[in-house]
């Protein structure tokens, strides 16, 4: 019968066998990741599989930090570290020391975690982008002041704008601390020492040199900077998170100070052409008011006065001469009118019947007598003609 061992005593028997190969003591292993997880102590645990198997890994807080993407479910990477077992859990696992991405590069697959992540916040929006200031007096620069960069730009700005001020606030742009430096002279300028443009950049490089301005930290600062940014990082082809980021991104440095300073022979030639264009207006203004004069001038009004006055008197008499026969027939109308009314009046006047042998009877009461139904014998009456009036007594009623 064979030896007869505890479970601990063979998991510390595997545990030594493992770690006495020195093939699995740094040893690269490429997979799927799958059920990531990173707890609060900065530990990383998760699997690594193909079709044909799977091997937990646990990658300590030491060494997940030196990172510079973040690995999710579904990544293709090469894990590098060594095979142990973990006595308490009774199973091998491999102590990832370092990580890359398969295929991309870790780098490059950090730069599109971030770029899709700072996307999704809006911050490279067109809707947020700031219009570069036509004529600036004062232009920011973020750069290292050692380098041609720096000379670049003061060389092509001064070349195009000599009275420009331009103001440098030196950073480190590579290596460690850099990134930290670089956002924080953006925010020195936009809270402290406005400018009226801020141009950020460096020279060319690998993506490792460039890498400060694929930093979150950069690319929010460059966000929520209050001036507007040119990002001149690299050559054309060199394209980093801040060139997203920034109001305008210029392919060279040289290029950036093109885009914030106007040539002042360009508006020399402006300033020209505007000055041609009025003259020319002014003089057509001119040539229309002297054509317009000389009409004038030649009308009979300016040429004989006193024949167009006496045209005028002649106009004058005519008018009122006509003003005088139209009042007289309007008054000559309005009298007849009047008689007309005055006629027609008379003919309904009291005084007028009686003038012709009527006469007004009336009782005492003064109620005018229209029936004889209302008298009574020798009642007393009056009776009113047109020069007088008289009593009479009433001696008999006839009816007609």
């Amino acid at each position: 019968m064979s030896r007869v061992v505890t479970v601990s005593e063979l998991t510390k028997y595997l545990a030594n066998l493992i770690a006495g190969d020195n093939a699995l003591k740094n040893i690269a292993v490429t997979g799927e990741i799958s059920n990531f997880k990173k707890y609060s102590s900065g530990h990383c645990y998760f699997n690594l599989k193909d079709k044909g198997a799977l091997i937990p890994c646990v990658m300590f807080r030491s060494n997940a930090q030196r990172m510079r993407f973040q690995p999710q479910d579904g990544m293709q990477v090469i894990a590098a570290g060594a095979v142990n077992v973990y006595t308490d859990g009774g199973r091998y696992q491999l102590y990832v020391s370092n990580m890359a991405a398969d295929g991309i590069g870790d780098l490059a697959a950090a730069f599109e975690q971030l770029k899709e992540k700072l996307a999704g916040e809006g911050l490279f929006d067109a809707a947020h982008k700031k219009n570069l200031p036509v004529y600036p007096k004062k232009i920011g620069i973020v750069t290292s002041p050692s380098g041609a960069v720096l000379r670049d730009i003061y060389r092509v700005a001064k070349r195009r704008f000599p009275a420009v001020q331009l103001v440098l606030k030196p950073v480190q742009v590579q290596g460690e601390g850099s990134s930290e430096q670089i956002a924080a002279a953006i925010d020195f300028f936009s809270r402290q020492y406005p400018v009226d443009v801020l141009i950020v950049g460096r020279g060319g490089g690998s993506i490792e040199d460039l890498w400060a301005f694929n930093e979150e930290i950069v690319v929010r600062a460059i966000f929520r900077s209050r001036i507007p940014v040119i990002s001149a990082v690299g050559h054309e082809t060199d394209f980093t998170l801040a060139d997203f980021a920034a109001d305008k991104r210029a392919a060279t440095p040289s290029q950036a100070a093109e885009l914030a300073v106007r040539d002042i022979r360009e508006i020399s030639g402006q300033l020209d052409s505007m000055k041609l264009r009025m003259r020319n207006s002014l003089r057509r203004r001119l040539e229309t008011r002297a054509a317009r004069l000389q009409g004038l001038l030649q009308r009979t009004v300016m040429s004989q006065p006193k024949s167009m006055l006496a045209e005028r008197h002649q106009r004058l008499d005519m008018l009122r001469e006509r003003l005088r026969q139209g009042a007289g027939r309007q008054l000559k109308e309005r009298r007849q009118r009047i008689a007309h009314l005055t006629d027609k009046l008379e003919l309904v006047n009291p005084l007028g019947i009686l003038r012709r042998g009527y006469g007004l009877v009336q009782k005492k009461d003064g109620a005018v007598v229209s029936s004889i139904n209302s008298l009574a014998a020798d009642e007393i009456i009056r009776v009113q003609v047109s020069d007088g009036a008289f009593a009479a007594r009433v001696t008999s009623i006839e009816e007609v």
